[in-house]
């Protein structure tokens, strides 16, 4: 999902700031409904969790270039489910300025560009989830249908940020296209795996329910809303 630097630049990198700074002023609204509902301790926790995980999923986990950016298994959806938005907006933030702080400065000046990437689909997923999944069912009795909906949502707005920012900063030449197409099929591939992850990441928190640990992820993963 990276956008390379050089894809977008000069003057139009102030629309990437305007969103990333309007992705900024969201996740603040979320992080003061979240703490509204748990205690500061929990929610750093969540949080730290949120950024571990996403600095494995860039790193550790296996991703490659293709056509105008790179195949990650970023399981944004996976984070959600577990942690909730607010610490996932967190997780995905820092995950990534720290990729790019000490494996891949490079990518630094495209911050804004790709945390926009990243953001802007979680809030989707948090409202889609909002109107998709019944207020009196629990984040880990969710089925196959549910988090299908929501990874596809997921995946599917990394995909078209992805295009948007490319048709932005290069135009809609032939080549672009190309690698906008091959891009966009070989990452929706992802929604293969996605759901899967997320159904058994959920029946292993289910096996925590009555645990001590059930306080190191967000409280819908467990209760109705």
């Amino acid at each position: 999902m990276h956008i390379e630097p050089g894809v977008v630049d000069g003057a139009k990198m102030v629309f990437a700031y305007g969103t990333a700074a309007a992705a900024a002023a969201y996740s603040v609204k979320l992080i003061t409904a979240d703490l509204a509902r748990s205690n500061i301790a929990a929610f750093a926790a969540r949080t730290v969790l949120a950024t571990v995980g996403v600095f494995v999923f860039f790193e550790l986990l296996p991703h490659f270039a293709v056509g105008i950016s790179e195949v990650h298994l970023i399981l944004g959806t996976t984070l959600f489910l577990l942690l909730g938005a607010a610490p996932s907006s967190i997780g995905l933030a820092l995950g990534l300025l720290v990729q790019g702080m000490f494996f891949s400065p490079t990518d630094l000046p495209m911050f804004f560009v790709n945390v926009t990437t990243l953001l802007v689909p979680l809030f989707a997923i948090d409202a889609l989830a909002r109107r998709v999944i019944p207020q009196d069912r629990a984040y880990v009795d969710l089925a196959y249908s549910d988090v299908l909906k929501m990874s596809a949502a997921y995946q599917g707005g990394v995909v078209a940020w992805v295009a948007f920012w490319a048709f932005y900063g290069q135009g809609f030449g032939a080549a672009n296209l190309s690698a906008v197409g091959t891009f966009g099929a070989a990452y929706m591939m992802v929604v293969l795996i996605e759901p899967i992850a997320d159904l058994a990441v959920l029946a292993g928190a289910k096996t925590l329910r009555d645990g001590g640990l059930r306080g190191l992820f967000t409280q819908r993963l467990y209760n109705a809303a």
